[in-house]
């Protein structure tokens, strides 16, 4: 098997392994890191992870990425990481809903996709360390829209040789993303609002990442810091498992054959699942068109209609707040695999510069082969949850009715008949409140009451990770100025 190394989307700063740039997170000169080549899964590779469980398509998936770990570590780690325990509803199980495949990617332990990925990266993280040498403690900064933040501190809680902070906007996350995440147990976490949106939390931790005297300052105290958003490697590459499954799930229900090509549809805000899927596509499975489905915070839609990059426009909090975003980190990847790097730095120069930025037309035209930019409005979002249950009595959060909508309007303005992979985010009883004033005008303010309710108008059970909150305590109820983070970071690293 080829050896893949992994390079900056920016091209500075060489060729590293990939448990270096799972331990690094982001590259030197501020770019993602990307393999130097992409493997290929082939007819008689898909054949054989069509026989496997979850956890074994998850090894042999990874492990074609990850060359410098092994298939055996890989399958020890996918074996607890996404075990029947953790994930009580299954591993993206697939439900159909007219011409979709519903990927319900929310079953694990905090209800929302990011699990899929945040139960293994610790694990691929902590074999990093080993592989590496590296003595000091991981220092984990995570910038979150609501649900990567409780994930990654599930996730990392209490592991050896890491700490994890997570920042996220006082007003820019659901009442109970808030809670999971004031109420997280764990000796080596800390969680803090900030006064801002996501954007300025994103924007934050990258300016921390990058001062080199806050680096020299913590690694003098025995610290080194790194990611967990999907900025990070070891965060992005699991997620391209869920897609191959979903392939080979298709295939094993008899809905397609061998070759047949599908397209895939994805709530999405900062690009790092729907890029999954892309990269899934190329290397071999037969996926046709990229469905990108937005809020309407939908510079993305804009993106993949113009070429134009802008995020200087107004921000809006909705429904939908995992997607509320205005800076799409992981778009500089899909850039770097149709630019090249130099053009990649020019634009993501632009972007910090200019709050925008144009691709040249060959790199447009690359780009449109495979994406469609969607979007939903706050109205649209209800009236697809609505519709929905009324019809198939079948629940659905606010992001994926995102993606829902979008879906369906590209199948009836393409007339493409062929199955279309679309993302479920998160759990309905997530998002209680906003997914019960869909159905009835009638939604008590507590949110707890709310998940009450939805459960008995919907006849469904609510999860028991999100049912249990209330009556758990608040540890985090910090909330600071956007500019006060670098000071926190050091307040909870025991340096003053």
């Amino acid at each position: 098997m080829k050896e893949i190394k992994y390079v900056s989307t920016r091209g500075e700063g060489g060729k590293v392994t990939s448990a270096q740039a799972i331990k690094q997170g982001l590259c030197s000169d501020g770019g993602l890191f990307m393999p130097d080549s992409l493997p290929v899964f082939t007819p008689e590779y898909l054949e054989k992870l069509r026989g496997m469980s979850y956890a074994e398509r998850a090894a042999a998936v990874m492990s074609l990425y990850l060359t410098d770990y092994t298939y055996e570590e890989l399958l020890e780690d996918c074996k607890k990481a996404y075990s029947a325990e953790k994930f009580k509803g299954g591993c993206a199980p697939v439900k159909a809903i007219e011409n979709l495949r519903v990927l319900e990617l929310w079953h694990g332990p905090t209800c929302a996709f990011k699990d899929m990925a945040l139960q293994i990266m610790p694990r691929l993280l902590s074999r990093a360390l080993d592989k590496t040498g590296e003595e000091k403690t991981a220092l984990i900064l995570v910038a979150t829209s609501g649900d990567t933040g409780k994930a990654a501190l599930e996730g990392y809680r209490d592991v050896d040789k890491i700490k994890i902070q997570v920042f996220y906007p006082v007003d820019g996350v659901s009442r109970i993303q808030k809670k999971q995440m004031q109420t997280q147990v764990g000796n080596n976490v800390c969680v803090t609002a900030i006064k801002g949106n996501f954007d300025d939390a994103q924007s934050g931790v990258k300016k921390i990442f990058s001062d080199k005297d806050v680096s020299a300052v913590l690694e003098k105290n025995g610290y080194f810091f790194s990611s967990a958003n999907s900025i990070n490697w070891g965060r992005l590459v699991p997620q391209v498992v869920y897609y191959v499954s979903a392939y080979c799930d298709l295939l094993d229900f008899g809905e397609i054959r061998p070759g047949d090509k599908v397209n895939v549809c994805v709530p999405t805000g900062n690009f790092g699942n729907i890029f999954a899927a892309y990269l899934a596509k190329r290397s071999g499975i037969p996926i046709d068109k990229l469905i990108c489905a937005s809020n309407v915070n939908n510079v993305l839609t804009d993106f993949l209609g113009t070429g134009v990059y802008d995020r200087n426009r107004a921000f809006h909090t909705t429904m939908s707040p995992s997607m509320d975003i205005l800076i799409s980190s992981n778009l500089e990847r899909l850039l770097y695999l149709a630019a090249g790097s130099e053009k990649t730095a020019s634009y993501m120069a632009s972007l910090a510069k200019d709050g925008r930025y144009e691709v040249d037309s060959d790199v447009f035209a690359k780009i449109k082969e495979s994406f469609i930019g969607g979007f939903c409005t706050e109205d649209e979002t209800r009236k697809t949850i609505r519709e929905i249950f009324e019809k198939y009595g079948y629940l659905i959060d606010t992001h994926t009715a995102v993606g829902v909508k979008c879906a369906r309007e590209y199948a009836a303005r393409t007339g493409d008949t062929r199955p279309i992979i679309t993302a479920s985010t998160a759990s309905p009883y997530k998002f209680a409140p906003d997914v019960l004033s869909s159905l009835t005008p009638d939604v008590p303010e507590d949110e707890f009451e709310a998940i009450e309710a939805l459960s008995a108008l919907s006849k469904t059970e609510s999860p028991a990770p999100l049912s249990s909150l209330r009556e758990k305590a608040v540890r985090f109820d910090r909330t600071v100025e956007k500019e006060e983070m670098t000071r926190e970071v050091l307040r909870f690293a025991g340096i003053e």
